[in-house]
């Protein structure tokens, strides 16, 4: 069974089970500041995980596209991709354990064909110092599983990570005990740094076995959580169950939830009993037409080949929600995967207008499950080529620069310069230099890893919070700057006559919001006025509310809805203002103030602090209360 196969199976039977099929939400969630990307299944349905009525019902299913940007330099291995799917199903304090666990047996051993044997499971240890006990209840149901099959399910008690590399698995053993570190989840990590008020709970992991032998570089004895690759986790099944009252103390929730999320490509990879998930069928074929256009090998040049397949494969979707390669935060990441893309291509001796012949091939991979991708397939390509063609042309700027310094050798910090200033990869520096006949300077590796721990201290600190998913931003601050930024759009709208405007772009931190939107320059006039329209509205201290609508209705009452976004049957609308006097009625996830006179406090006013241009066509406003 194939990855586009198993994606269609799967929904079809969560259907089956009574939960309602959601589209999946775009990599960059425009109602959502905390986050540079939808980095998990769950993140979209965290609102609802705390307890926010979902519009579609108590289950819900879905296939998640997701993108973490911090694993770019994972990729290479065989199963880190930077983009993935995740198969989701939700109990929104309907079903539990009792049904999730034999349901997701059944698909995976019944419906894909997984064999039983290769299955391994880990459940929560329990922890007395905060009074959660061991979830013997999970293992019980999985041991029964295992043992209808006739397969062993003995019971271990491993504890940390650590303690597995020590101990490994001994004969019969199928069900393994960690700590928190490994079985717990929160928002925040394990039981002692779960935030106050968040719901949480143990989880179970599920592993698959693969017949690659250990890596004794990675620990003496390989176990479930080993990285060596032999076991490859496949899916997770989380129970929220709990709730951080104090520090320190846990109560049970009075209706727990559900929140499973198992990797597509990975179940698809056990599915081929192959741990290589490039050799997937979404993606290997975009290998196979780097094989025909390099005339190379996947077996002779595999890191290379797998790097472009998935840094274009994230890149198409990237652009598909309305992301264009720039120097600032997502635009900067789509950038960053499409250099490295073009690098790599440059080793295997693909040369210029290689996207034009990858991207279709991408395309073709997800048209008939996502249709948004035939909608802006010659967008894509005409977005990503112009980044192809621009990085094109600065490589042979460096090149003429690395020749400059023939005589002199190259220095650490002119590396890290050529990176930072020219978009020039250290390793295609280095690269060119060795064949150029550049000497490098002996400590140049030295040098430039302290000018990138430099950026990287400087870039943590810029964009502090905005790599953790979910509602981790929604504290009180955030919650002014999210309202002021529904008023910014309706005030920009009002003020220039201008109702087509759409937002292409939002950012929030605890100092000031960014609003990015379609439009010319604005005059000092415009933007005063712009100014003062927002701070009227403030002082009206108008009311803040929400309505769950069908979705063609909510449009056609006139909802505005964020560029770029798609919806399912029911989407929630914020209104700003009374129903004679609504000053902005947009389709938003939330959350906000209840009232706009909330945004004054302590004396603040609405201020905007710097208009720019974004890209083509697109503008940027930066503003502040205070």
């Amino acid at each position: 069974m194939n990855a586009q196969e198993i994606r269609k199976k799967y929904l079809e039977f969560y259907q089956q089970r009574g939960h309602a099929i959601v589209k999946r939400a775009p990599l960059i969630l425009h109602d959502d500041p905390t986050t540079l990307f939808t980095g998990s299944g769950m993140q979209p349905m965290i609102p609802f995980l705390l307890g926010e009525p979902h519009p579609r019902g108590t289950r819900i299913a879905d296939s998640q596209t997701c993108l973490r940007a911090q694993d770019i330099d994972d990729i290479g291995d065989n199963r880190h991709t930077t983009f993935f799917e995740m198969l989701g199903n939700w109990s929104l304090g309907d079903y539990f354990k009792q049904e999730q666990i034999p349901w997701m047996f059944e698909f995976l051993t019944e419906v894909v064909g997984l064999d039983p044997a290769r299955l391994y499971v880990t459940c929560y240890r329990g922890n007395d110092k905060f009074g959660i006990s061991k979830d013997q209840e999970t293992a019980d149901l999985w041991a029964k599983l295992f043992a209808d099959k006739g397969l062993s399910h003995g019971q271990a008690d491993i504890g940390g990570e650590a303690d597995g590399y020590a101990r490994g698995i001994r004969e019969g053993e199928r069900i393994f005990f960690y700590d928190g570190t490994k079985n717990w989840w929160s928002r925040n990590g394990s039981e002692a740094t779960t935030p106050v008020g968040d719901p949480c709970g143990p989880d179970s992991e599920m592993f698959y076995l693969f017949d690659t032998p250990h890596d004794l570089a990675f620990g003496e004895h390989c176990h479930p959580n080993c990285d060596c690759g032999r076991f490859m986790e496949i899916g997770n099944n989380v129970f929220m169950a709990y709730k951080k009252v104090a520090e320190g103390k846990f109560e049970p929730l009075a209706k727990p939830n559900i929140d499973h999320g198992s990797g597509l490509e990975r179940i698809a990879a056990a599915a081929n009993n192959d741990p290589d998930v490039f050799k997937v069928s979404l993606l290997w074929p975009i290998i196979k037409k780097l094989e025909q256009l390099s005339g190379k090998t996947y077996a002779a040049h595999t890191e290379s080949m797998r790097v472009i397949a998935d840094h274009l494969r994230a890149a198409t979707f990237m652009a598909v929600d309305g992301c264009v390669p720039s120097n600032k935060e997502q635009g900067y990441v789509m950038r960053r995967l499409l250099r490295r893309a073009i690098r790599f291509a440059n080793e295997l001796g693909v040369k210029e207008d290689f996207f034009e012949e990858i991207i279709p091939v991408i395309a073709d991979l997800y048209v008939n499950d996502f249709p948004e991708i035939a909608e802006h397939r010659d967008k894509i390509i005409i977005t990503l080529m112009k980044e192809e063609k621009a990085f094109t042309r600065t490589l042979f700027k460096g090149v003429r620069h690395l020749r400059k310094f023939v005589e002199d050798g190259l220095t650490g910090v002119e590396l890290f310069t050529l990176h930072d200033t020219y978009g020039f990869p250290v390793e295609l520096s280095t690269e060119i230099a060795r064949r150029e006949g550049v000497k490098l300077d002996a400590d140049w590796r030295v040098q430039f890893d302290a000018k990138m721990q430099e950026q990287r201290q400087r870039s943590q600190t810029a964009r502090k919070g905005q790599f953790h998913g979910g509602l981790e931003g929604a504290e009180s601050i955030h919650l002014k700057y999210h309202t002021a930024t529904h008023l910014l759009g309706a005030a920009l709208r009002k003020v220039l006559n201008a109702p087509d405007l759409q937002q292409h772009g939002s950012n929030i931190t605890t100092e000031r919001l960014r609003f990015d939107f379609n439009h010319d320059k604005l005059t000092p006039a415009e933007k005063q006025a712009v100014e003062d329209q927002v701070n009227a509205w403030i002082d009206a201290d108008l009311p803040v509310s929400y309505h769950v609508y069908p979705t063609e209705k909510a449009l056609q009452m006139g909802a505005i809805g964020a560029f770029g976004e798609r919806y399912g049957s029911e989407v929630k609308v914020y209104s700003i203002g009374e129903s004679d006097n609504c000053v902005s009625f947009e389709v938003c996830g939330g959350p906000h103030v209840s009232h706009t006179g909330e945004l004054k406090a302590g004396g603040k006013r609405f201020k905007i602090i710097k208009e720019e241009s974004s890209s083509a066509g697109i503008r940027r406003i930066k503003a502040v209360l205070r």
